[in-house]
């Protein structure tokens, strides 16, 4: 698991953005005799230097330097213990099973979550790659995507997991939120987005296969290595139980808009998918329906974590207008 420094960098079809990691907030200090403690309890050796990855706005994390290696320390914001453990172990089990995802580190006493400044704690091995900007995002790189995807949901088949924190009575309720917006604009959009949630809602078929979703894989959610191989899928908080043609939607939201739809990132990245797990019939009718369902949540959380968020703490700030744009298109096109 990984973290990235603040960083702008000019992107072009030609570059990628080089991050040692994922970006999110530094909410909690954490002191050096704090991280010293967390060294030991994890055989990481002596402490040599611990250092605030400050963006983003979930969790806390951290680079700490040690005299065994440099490793990834997160402490969890919002969840508590019970869901800090439940995800490490998920991350066990989805790398044991062949996932490119970084295994969590065990502590002494065998556990792979620990506490530190009164909250849950996870520590990873640190990895080097790049993420990938818009522009520079191949066919084959979306094939790539679409390979990982089908690779979660196949070894994700036996997890029983929850629905996660976006069901249809949830997004409701920040629709609530936006509609008591201070601002006008984002107040305004709240009967749009409630009208558009429950067309959407009603056309999903609810027969389509489930199981294990990631819910998140976006583009800075996978690090790729040199040679252009995916070295590491990240950030499976918002890993649920859920529509698997959703969230191979959700992913091709992330992966295959620029100012419009890339038909042929799209193709590829199903293509990709397909190679490792076949869309049924019904999957594939519903691709349209499940993208929109998918566009409609990341408006709405979007504009109740980001737009309708003030915080003096340095953060990626997420644009909710992207995903209304990208709701457009998908509304103009009848199948992918």
């Amino acid at each position: 698991m990984l973290g990235r420094p603040i960083t702008r960098v000019l992107c072009s079809a030609s570059t990628s953005l080089r991050y040692d990691a994922l970006a999110l907030a530094v909410l909690t200090p954490l002191s050096q005799a704090e991280a010293s403690v967390v060294a030991r309890e994890y055989g990481l050796g002596e402490l040599v230097r611990i250092e605030g990855i400050p963006a983003g706005s979930v969790n806390s994390n951290f680079r700490l330097i040690a005299s065994n290696g440099t490793y990834f320390l997160r402490i969890y914001e919002e969840q508590g213990r019970d869901g800090a453990v439940e995800e490490g172990e998920l991350l066990l089990r989805l790398a044991a099973a062949g996932v490119a995802t970084p295994r969590p580190l065990t502590r002494a006493d065998g556990g792979v979550i620990g506490t530190a400044a009164g909250k849950p704690i996870a520590v990873f091995p640190w990895r080097e790659g790049v993420h990938r900007c818009q522009a520079g995002v191949t066919a084959r790189d979306a094939r790539r995507v679409g390979e990982a995807l089908a690779s979660v949901h196949r070894a994700g088949a036996n997890e029983a997991r929850g629905e996660g924190r976006f069901r249809y009575e949830d997004l409701l309720a920040r629709l609530d939120v936006i509609a008591g917006a201070r601002d006008a604009t984002l107040a305004a959009q709240a009967p749009i987005l409630r009208a558009k949630l429950d067309t959407w809602t009603n056309a999903r078929d609810a027969s389509l296969p489930r199981g294990l979703i990631h819910g998140d894989l976006f583009r800075d959610n996978v690090l790729w290595d040199d040679a252009g191989a995916i070295a590491a899928l990240l950030d499976f908080e918002s890993a649920s139980g859920g529509v698997l043609a959703y969230d191979l939607m959700v992913t091709v939201l992330a992966w295959c808009f620029g100012d419009s739809l890339d038909r042929a990132l799209a193709s590829a990245m199903i293509d990709g998918y397909e190679s490792v797990r076949p869309l049924t019939r019904e999957e594939r009718r519903g691709l349209v329906a499940e993208g929109c369902a998918a566009a409609i949540r990341f408006t709405i959380t979007r504009i109740t974590d980001y737009a309708m968020r003030v915080s003096d703490q340095p953060r990626v700030v997420k644009e909710w207008r992207r995903f209304a744009a990208r709701l457009a298109a998908l509304e103009a096109i009848e199948r992918l």
